[in-house]
């Protein structure tokens, strides 16, 4: 892509593995939703660590890989319903969407300070209504503006259809925005709006980050970071 990134005056916040570790919460409702249907078979359950590995690409994605990974095992039988498995997902969420997990340290207080400058917006794989809930579980639901979940398949990342939402909404340019996030998705969206990237070193993503994102290794480096992206004109190319 090219054309040319503007000074940030908006932030979209990636959810899981970005402002909160809700890994176990995440296992949680999957071992809940599998062992509801009769289909964890010699498993006791997945850990966290397994899951953790999984998260990035909303439940669907998440539900698919438990049941492959099972079906390789010879443990699943060709009954599985992922519809069904996805109801008991949604279920255990909505009933303790942050009981286990925990915000980041320093993401709160990062948060707060931002708030006051630009508008702040999660842009997440999760579907609208479960990302609300883990939102107001972790009590940061004062700081941001609106929440864009992937309630669609066509709306995840690393398509663009989020981040050109909100950028719509806000009444920005998409490249005023700053994606901050853990994953390629994340990186992927932003590429593909036209929109700032910024890495966070403390998820669950896997691989590199690209080298026209920024790099942010703790929560208090955030406002250092969106600071530079606001008064920041660089093309897409990152030249």
């Amino acid at each position: 892509m090219t054309g040319s990134k503007l000074p940030v005056k908006a932030v979209a916040l990636d959810l899981d593995g970005t402002l909160v570790d809700s890994a176990p919460d995440i296992a949680h409702a999957l071992n809940h939703a599998l062992r509801e249907a009769r289909l964890l078979g010699g498993m006791d359950s997945f850990d966290v660590a397994a899951v953790r590995g999984w998260v990035g690409d909303g439940p669907d994605a998440l539900i698919a890989r438990a049941i492959a990974f099972m079906r390789a095992r010879g443990d699943v039988t060709a009954h599985a319903d992922p519809a069904a498995l996805r109801r008991g997902f949604d279920a255990a969420t909505l009933a303790a969407p942050l009981g286990l997990g925990t915000v980041y340290a320093g993401m709160e207080a990062a948060l707060r300070e931002l708030a006051a400058w630009c508008p702040l917006v999660v842009v997440t794989n999760k579907p609208t209504a479960l990302a609300r809930a883990v939102i107001a579980a972790a009590n940061l639901s004062p700081y941001l503006t609106a929440v864009y979940g992937a309630d669609r398949r066509e709306d995840r990342k690393p398509g663009p259809a989020l981040l050109a939402r909100a950028a719509h909404d806000l009444g920005r340019a998409p490249g005023e925005l700053l994606m901050v996030g853990d994953s390629i998705a994340d990186m992927g969206a932003a590429r593909a709006a036209g929109a700032h990237a910024a890495w966070v070193s403390w998820g669950y993503g896997h691989g590199e980050p690209p080298t026209d994102a920024y790099f942010i290794d703790a929560p208090d480096q955030l406002t250092a970071v969106v600071r530079r992206a606001m008064q920041a004109r660089k093309s897409v190319n990152g030249q």
